[in-house]
């Protein structure tokens, strides 16, 4: 069975995020159709590097796209080496002037927080809260984050509200969530 990359990230956007509320403001985005999926392939980094600029580029171009999801297969499968592409990514964005235009969040498999409460032995639903069925970037731009952050009552509680719930269904059953929409993108 192969996954498909980009469509396990639309119906994770879809049947997590919407669906769980993770993130208030994504159900208008995804259903104007103005959420860019892009699939990179994050063996080069060079290439995944030049990418992430060109997807800047593309924002800047193109109003009607509000955000992109960028899909990276493969090459950053491990979260250590994930968080290292980021890190570069990020330190390019600044370079390239676009610090304060985009925002570069991230979401990945085997995602912890570096106050997760895992274990060797148990993992911390809370994680789940930034984990999704590929390694991601995710492009933002500040000012539409920060218009929806303004119109939205103690969005500083978004993250906690978030955690709780999860933790409220525990890591078997976030895990179990994301695991079937995997397989309903299999062939």
């Amino acid at each position: 069975m192969t996954t498909h990359p980009l469509e396990a990230t639309r119906r994770w956007v879809r049947d997590w995020v919407m669906a769980h509320d993770l993130c208030p403001f994504a159900a208008a985005e995804f259903e104007r159709e103005r959420i860019r999926y892009r699939q990179l392939d994050a063996m080069n980094d060079e290439a995944l590097l030049m990418a992430v600029i060109e997807e800047c580029e593309h924002l800047d171009q193109q109003p009607d796209t509000e955000t992109t999801l960028l899909v990276l297969t493969p090459g950053a499968e491990d979260f250590f080496t994930f968080l290292d592409k980021l890190d570069m990514a990020e330190r390019l964005m600044v370079s390239e002037g676009y610090e304060g235009v985009y925002q570069l969040a991230s979401f990945h498999p085997d995602y912890l927080f570096g106050d997760s409460q895992a274990t060797p032995n148990q993992e911390d639903a809370a994680d789940y809260t930034n984990r999704s069925p590929w390694p991601l970037f995710h492009l933002l731009r500040e000012t539409s984050l920060e218009a929806a952050l303004a119109r939205f009552h103690n969005p500083e509680r978004i993250p906690e509200r978030n955690q709780a719930l999860l933790r409220g269904h525990g890591a078997r059953w976030c895990r179990d969530e994301l695991e079937a929409i995997v397989q309903e993108t299999s062939s």
